[in-house]
């Protein structure tokens, strides 16, 4: 029996796992794809953009400028490196510093810690009434309140990259808006679509307007491999399809056991924004199968909601309550013990998070990829499978897998 070294990211760092190679049937990455130069890129996607007259062009002098950036959560979208492009483009049209602001789009997310800069800088709090103002109700009758600032600007203009996102099919784009600038009421009252019509059916399967925007496009190694500005849906739809295609991955079956790291830095900092990788390693694994996860979780208890939302004796009791009082951290966690009660999940992380992990989850936590590939072979000895496969996921929050 041949064996080969895996190596997968883990926190700012790598594990690795030696396996046999004739059991791997696939390592799925994304489509390789070269990082581009930022400024570039930048100021092209903004004076050539799509759907829309070049930015220069949306804006007037006297506007005040809100720029919506998604929060600190999101690090892995680079906005620290084009923003100050978009700024300078602004300047370009007549719109001077002191008429440019920032509103961090916090969405129920943590407050950031303060910092000087060119231009002023808010940070939205969903609790704070007083920031909200009433924008009226949508179709499906959510009250929307949103921030004041961004309601009363003259022009707002959208930051953020593409990604794929297990709710809203694509992240960035109207998701700066809402949940990002919205009060609390408003983005639980909307979010609560992502879950069936009725208690028991789990969750849904089909899960003042914006300027201008400007989004990142990432590789698989973390990098701007692009960026799409233009008109606020045009533009968004064409980055979704660009990072459909480098993340659209395909597998030949369904695995028995896949081991998937988050990607490791900034995307498994907590088990929130670590846990994305559970969508892909739940559709390339068999179900009843083995998931190996890797998340050092550095900031395991952020947010508090997400831990304290594993309390219910089973699913349906957990489901009932997420419908009575629905949040994001709840729902991600209701979606997270789904696939950990359907599965065996090893869970490789940080030793001092291990109380936590049996605690709170029926993972079971190890502190290396290959104690969890061992503990793994020997279930699969104990229930006589010799024929077993493994996929191999190293950015799991970053791939789409689909069959062949």
């Amino acid at each position: 029996m041949a064996l080969k070294e895996y190596k997968l990211p883990f926190g700012r760092g790598f594990q690795t796992v030696m396996l046999p190679e004739e059991h791997v049937s696939d390592v799925l990455e994304g489509v390789p794809t070269a990082a581009c130069d930022i400024k570039e890129a930048t100021v092209k996607c903004m004076r050539r953009p799509i759907g829309s007259a070049p930015l220069a062009q949306k804006v007037q002098k006297g506007d005040k400028v809100c720029l919506i950036i998604a929060d600190i959560t999101r690090a892995w979208n680079h906005a620290r490196d084009f923003t100050v492009h978009v700024v300078n483009e602004l300047n370009l049209a007549g719109i001077p510093d002191e008429d440019i602001f920032i509103v961090f789009a916090q969405g129920t997310h943590r407050a950031h810690s303060e910092a000087a800069r060119r231009i002023a800088m808010y940070q939205h709090d969903c609790r704070d009434k007083n920031m909200l103002t009433h924008m009226g109700v949508t179709t499906r009758g959510t009250e929307v309140w949103l921030n004041k600032r961004v309601a009363e600007a003259d022009k707002v203009i959208l930051l953020n990259a593409l990604s794929t996102h297990d709710m809203a099919g694509f992240g960035g784009g109207r998701k700066l808006v809402l949940p990002g600038v919205a009060g609390w009421d408003t983005i639980q009252q909307n979010h609560c679509h992502a879950l069936g019509d009725e208690v028991g059916s789990g969750l849904n399967p089909d899960s003042h307007v914006p300027c201008f925007l400007v989004h990142s496009l990432i590789n698989a190694d973390g990098e701007v491999s692009g960026m799409v500005g233009g008109d606020p849906y045009e533009a968004w739809a064409a980055g979704a399809k660009e990072t459909y295609r480098m993340q659209k991955v395909p597998m030949k079956q369904k695995a028995d056991v896949t081991i998937v790291s988050a990607g490791g830095y900034p995307k498994d900092t907590n088990l929130y924004q670590g846990t994305k990788c559970y969508t892909s390693s739940d559709m390339a694994t068999k179900k009843g199968g083995i998931i190996i996860t890797m998340i050092e979780a550095d900031d395991i208890m952020e947010p508090p909601a997400y831990l304290d939302s594993f309390k219910y004796d089973n699913l349906e009791d957990m489901e009932k309550a997420l419908r009575k009082c629905f949040t994001i951290p709840f729902f991600v966690a209701f979606e997270n013990l789904i696939t950990a009660t359907t599965h065996t999940i090893y869970f490789v992380t940080k030793p001092e998070n291990f109380d936590i992990i049996r605690k709170k989850t029926p993972q079971i936590p190890v502190t290396t990829v290959q104690e969890a590939w061992e503990l793994a072979k020997k279930q699969l000895e104990k229930e006589g499978r010799t024929d077993y496969t493994i996929n191999i996921i190293p950015h799991g929050s970053a791939i789409v897998p689909f069959m062949e």
